[in-house]
């Protein structure tokens, strides 16, 4: 009789276990699943958009919207980092990354344009609310998209993007003589913004801990800005770029009319804007959270956790318990 007992209890920890063991490894599974980072294209206005998707549809959505000469790649440690909470989308742009290239002569390289194959883009994959992630040229980017559908956008995240003409600092001297007259500057604009020496300074700035670069990161773009058609593509874009700049005084007054949830991250080594840019948005937004980082230009190249740690701080602040527990 107590054989049988001790038979029964061994069989029902034995389950018991079985059943624990079945269940971690369904969590296992789970988070695995989270942090499994999909590489995707879809069509958009007859273009291939490359994207990198991570996290669970129907999580609060994080729009990354990247720089110049990067891609969707610049994410990929917030990628790993957040999808257990959120849900990513980090597209390359029109002419950049593993997205199409467009001949110039058949395609507009403008702000503008790109803007709205975003903004097709969002809609094609049926994001029709999102916080918005913008880098460098994902501001002009994300602020466009901002404007033209305020509704759908629930809070912006700045990470060394301008939207202040006093943010361009005194190295933009010879990018606004480009403006001013395109034929006469247009060689010495691509030594000034394409050469390999600028894109090695707009990752490390004046950061003394060199070592903490990976040498990719630089070499890796230098290549990609090498690329037959690039030198056009990347001329044609940064000349619309002083459209942005007349734009500024109307972004800024509709950050002062709506206050919106605002998070602006900083590295402190950027040489490409002027340090004081980060505090001007506080002037348009009071309430806006500002961080400057131990970081350059890029801050996600060093700095990938605290970035992650600040973004879900701030969301966890202004999204809803119910947004942020969705698909966890």
């Amino acid at each position: 009789m107590r054989a049988g007992k001790l038979i029964c209890s061994t069989a029902a920890i034995f389950a018991m276990f079985c059943t624990g063991i079945g269940g971690l490894k369904a969590q296992i599974k789970d988070r695995t699943m989270d942090s499994q980072v999909f590489y995707r294209t879809v069509k958009v206005d007859g273009i291939n958009i490359f994207y990198r998707e991570a996290g669970r549809k129907g999580a609060p959505t994080l729009l990354l919207l990247h720089g110049l000469p990067s891609s969707s790649r610049m994410f990929q440690p917030l990628l790993t980092r957040l999808a257990d909470r959120y849900h990513l989308i980090a597209p390359d742009y029109p002419g950049y990354g593993h997205s199409d290239w467009p001949d110039p002569k058949q395609f507009d390289y403008t702000f503008d344009h790109i803007a709205r194959v975003m903004d097709d883009f969002a809609q094609a994959l049926g994001l029709f609310r999102y916080t918005l992630y913008m880098q460098d040229y994902g501001g002009p980017v994300g602020f466009r998209m901002a404007l033209a559908h305020p509704e759908r956008a629930q809070a912006l995240i700045v990470q060394d993007a301008v939207s202040h003409n006093e943010g361009l600092g005194a190295n933009w001297a010879t990018r606004r003589a480009f403006w001013a007259d395109r034929s006469a500057h247009e060689e010495a604009l691509r030594q000034n913004l394409l050469s390999l020496a600028t894109t090695k300074t707009r990752h490390v700035g004046d950061d003394p801990n060199v070592e903490l670069y990976d040498p990719d990161l630089w070499s890796d773009e230098y290549a990609f800005l090498n690329s037959p058609g690039q030198a056009q593509i990347q001329s044609d874009l940064f000349y619309d770029y002083r459209t942005n700049v007349e734009a500024y005084p109307k972004w800024q007054a509709w950050m002062q009319k709506t206050r919106p949830p605002l998070l602006v991250i900083w590295g402190k080594h950027d040489l490409s804007f002027d340090p004081g840019e980060p505090e001007r948005y506080r002037e348009d937004v009071p309430n806006a959270e500002v961080h400057v980082l131990d970081a350059g230009h890029f801050a996600l190249d060093t700095k990938a956790d605290e970035i992650a740690t600040l973004v879900h701080k701030f969301l966890s602040a202004h999204l809803t318990g119910t947004q942020l527990t969705v698909g966890r």
